[in-house]
């Protein structure tokens, strides 16, 4: 019997890869209206917060209370996977632009392999070291030419965006024991809704209460954010990971940063040029290498 293409999944995993790319160019237009980072993850989150309620109650019904054991873990994973990396990840979009954020935030498998050779005490080959510098050079290469165009503020942007890839590689090095015990899908539920607390709590400790006031299209473009490029591309990828499996659903991601480049260059006016397409190549090669010769 001949087995169907896995055409479904693989459209799923694309659409997930291009919604997510979605979320740079969102802050990027919102931060045109004056608002700050914090604002902006303010209100991703607090529209979020609802859909990933109800993703946490369909995903845990029938299944046992988590213990307090089970919360430490949400807790802490939820901080470090989604609030603290998406606040450095909104932080940097306000130096870099989207395509070099989109590429930096590319470099997370080669992050959980190195905590997993400094933590785990995992043996890496050369054929992955010459992956990871091949990944990296792409970065340093569109780094290289926003800092001579962009100014120095390109490099904290970088290094706040890198920030953001350590936080949710730690996330994902440290979550695969709970997902065992939770699933995926219950805690990522739970996961992003502390996260969401945390976002929505931070607005009132950093800044004056009438910091919530934004202007009306930052609203809609925070709705846009938070369901469009925040939890439907969630459902999208966990979707067809069932479908086709984690290899697959992480080589259909491999679209995201190209995608993010076009975005950046169609809606935001941002360059594309030949470094930029060198820069772009060489990470995807380099991380396309890596999920080859793991």
């Amino acid at each position: 019997m001949q087995r169907a293409l896995p055409w479904p999944g693989i459209a799923l995993a694309t659409a997930g890869a291009v919604a997510f790319s979605g979320k740079a160019i969102l802050a990027k237009l919102m931060y045109r209206h004056g608002v700050d980072a914090v604002q902006v993850l303010f209100w991703r989150m607090l529209l979020a917060l609802p859909l990933f309620l109800v993703l946490a109650w369909w995903a845990g019904r029938g299944k046992p209370a988590l213990t307090r054991r089970d919360w430490a873990a949400v807790v802490g994973l939820g901080f470090c996977g989604y609030y603290l990396a998406s606040m450095l990840d909104f932080m940097g979009l306000q130096y870099i632009t989207a395509g070099l954020e989109r590429l930096i935030l590319y470099l997370n498998p080669t992050v959980v392999l190195l905590i997993s050779v400094l933590w785990l005490g995992a043996r890496v080959s050369a054929r992955q070291v010459m992956a990871i510098a091949l990944s990296y050079g792409g970065v340093l290469v569109v780094f290289g030419h926003e800092l001579q165009f962009q100014g120095a503020n390109v490099a904290l942007g970088a290094v706040l965006v890198f920030g953001s890839v350590l936080a949710y590689a730690v996330y994902l090095a440290a979550s695969g024991e709970v997902v065992k015990r939770l699933g995926a899908l219950r805690l990522t539920g739970l996961a992003t809704s502390v996260a969401c607390a945390f976002a929505i709590a931070q607005l009132f400790v950093l800044r004056a209460p009438a910091a919530a006031l934004v202007p009306e299209p930052v609203i809609w473009l925070s709705l846009i954010n938070a369901v469009l490029t925040t939890f439907a591309p969630v459902l999208m990828v966990m979707m067809a990971i069932e479908r086709i499996g984690a290899p697959l659903a992480a080589q259909c991601g491999m679209v995201g940063p190209m995608s993010t480049i076009v975005l950046g260059t169609l809606v935001l006016g941002e360059p594309f040029n030949s470094w930029v397409l060198a820069g772009t190549v060489l990470v995807l090669l380099g991380v396309w290498l890596l999920a080859k010769w793991r």
